[in-house]
């Protein structure tokens, strides 16, 4: 472990000043370089990277500064901590809307014009406790106010930040509390860089990861290099995952888990059992991992494509939870229409519609399945797209994710590089959402489940398409600005389309 002397304490005491005073100074220069370039760059030429000195120099890293001072290695990290801030602003017009909340069912997506927001701020930490063995921990907090209380979409919530119990004050929770261990069995020797959850070391090509703890099942499965990490990239939850994968999470999206990954070269191949929430959606943890359980497995290939990296991954998802089916609750509210939507006497979602079903009366333990594909591939060095694909077997309600039973999304990024902005990005993205038909039927007879159902429905395959352009401000600060449009919002072609307007501001430090 590394261990600072009085000595050396009292040192950083005195230099912390220097610090803060050349990290103020470095923005500082930037904003000048930055708007120096603009004015030199009034003519209609465009402006050259050596016009635009901001975007070649690195960003602020609080651990590069460290080792600056010759107080933390770089290339072979003992420990790191870094911190990210993010603010996402949204606004819909109004919208037509044939009807909103028919007989007492709550989940429209209001048809006014509204305004949305989260805010989010995470610290990660990072130690090897010896080699081969560390600990990662991350403080995570939100505040948030969505669209009509998060209902009325389902895949395309227009936000990845919502939580299903935000509140606009702010919550802060332990988001990440976990051990990895790595064992390597030689093969090519590679390093990976500094970063939040990630130690500079280095690997090799064939290794064993496990890890243990609290995490997000994404921490590890169904990564993509260009539609994941949505602080930086598309706003829309289609792009964070599979939208169709029902993956155990807590109402704030993690959970605890047994992870392997094995690695052999060019081939990964991973498993994990998570745990599920004791409700649907819900906050508390159901620790019975023998009895309910979220069971995930992927294999992964990278390859070389007309000389561009690229890779493929298969995912397969088995839940074992407490779970209505949708054909079960059908069938006993027609039996006996007393096990209606709002007389359920155990734990539901709030529906006030008497002639609707409601999976409240039918929960019991029940199996569900999921297939996907991912596929990322760089066209050119600036140049990247994605597509990922999922088929849920749909015939229990969604317990952890979004109200989605199948779900494609593809799109591409284009490096800033392109057009002399090194550290700018635009991206688009399509994704189509779909349901199964007794999810449809089970909604048409006024049902509802976490997030969507209006009463009725006219089922129509619910779109989005997504464009952004990130543009890189100052040091490690990146404002991106948002456009979607959300086609059949809730699978109903008797409401929408619904125009979003976005605007992010990021952090990193």
């Amino acid at each position: 472990m590394l261990r600072f002397t009085d000595f050396k304490g009292a040192v950083l005491i005195a230099v912390l000043p220097r610090i803060i005073a050349r990290t103020l100074l470095c923005a500082g220069f930037r904003l000048l370089v930055f708007c120096m370039a603009g004015i030199a760059a009034a003519d209609t030429r465009l402006p050259s990277a050596e016009q635009f000195p901001i975007d070649n120099l690195p960003d602020f890293s609080f651990m590069q500064l460290l080792s600056d001072f010759d107080w933390h290695d770089m290339e072979d990290e003992r420990w790191n901590a870094y911190g990210q801030g993010t603010y996402i602003s949204q606004w819909h017009p109004a919208f037509p809307a044939a009807y909103t909340n028919l007989n007492g069912s709550p989940n429209s997506l209001l048809p006014q014009a509204q305004n949305a927001f989260t805010a989010s701020v995470d610290f990660y930490g990072g130690l090897k406790l010896w080699d081969g063995t560390e600990l990662y921990g991350a403080p995570e907090m939100i505040s948030e106010t969505p669209f009509s209380n998060l209902k009325g979409l389902g895949g395309s919530i227009q936000d990845f930040e919502f939580q299903k119990a935000g509140t606009p004050q702010p919550t802060w929770y332990r988001s990440r509390a976990y051990l990895r261990q790595t064992v390597g069995f030689g093969g090519e020797s590679s390093h990976l860089s500094s970063g939040p959850m990630q130690l500079a070391q280095n690997i090799d090509s064939r290794r064993l990861v496990v890890s243990f703890g609290d995490m997000s099942v994404l921490d590890i499965f169904d990564k993509n290099t260009f539609a994941g990490d949505l602080r930086q990239q598309f706003f829309n939850m289609s792009f964070m995952t599979n939208a169709a994968y029902d993956f155990a999470a807590d109402v704030h999206g993690y959970t605890i888990g047994l992870a392997g990954e094995f690695y052999y070269d060019d081939w990964a191949f991973r498993a994990g059992r998570f745990l599920p929430p004791k409700n649907p959606n819900g906050l508390d943890i159901d620790f019975r991992a023998f009895k309910f359980y979220g069971d995930q497995i992927e294999v992964e290939h990278k390859h070389r494509l007309f000389d561009q990296d690229g890779s493929i991954r298969i995912l397969g998802y088995h839940n074992h939870v407490n779970a209505g089916s949708f054909s079960d609750a059908i069938a006993a509210f027609k039996a006996d229409p007393a096990k209606n939507a709002a007389d359920c006497t155990t734990w539901n979602y709030g529906s006030g519609n008497t002639n609707a079903p409601d999976v409240c009366w039918v929960r019991k333990a029940n199996d569900k399945f999921g297939v996907g594909v991912n596929i990322e591939q760089y066209l050119t060095a600036d140049i990247g797209f994605f597509f990922r694909g999922m088929y849920s077997d749909g015939n229990t309600e969604v317990y952890n994710y979004t109200s989605t039973d199948r779900s494609l999304s593809l799109g591409a990024v284009f490096h800033g590089r392109l057009w002399n902005r090194h550290k700018d990005a635009v991206g688009v993205g399509l994704a189509q959402n779909m349901l199964s038909a007794s999810h449809v039927q089970y909604l048409q007879m006024g049902g509802i489940d976490q997030f969507i159902g209006d009463g009725n429905i006219h089922y129509s395959p619910e779109q989005v398409f997504d464009i952004y352009y990130k543009y890189h401000l100052l040091s490690s600060v990146w404002t991106t600005a948002d456009y979607q449009f959300i086609n059949n919002p809730g699978y109903n072609a008797d409401r929408g389309p619904v125009h979003v307007l976005g605007l992010r501001v990021h952090l990193e430090f």
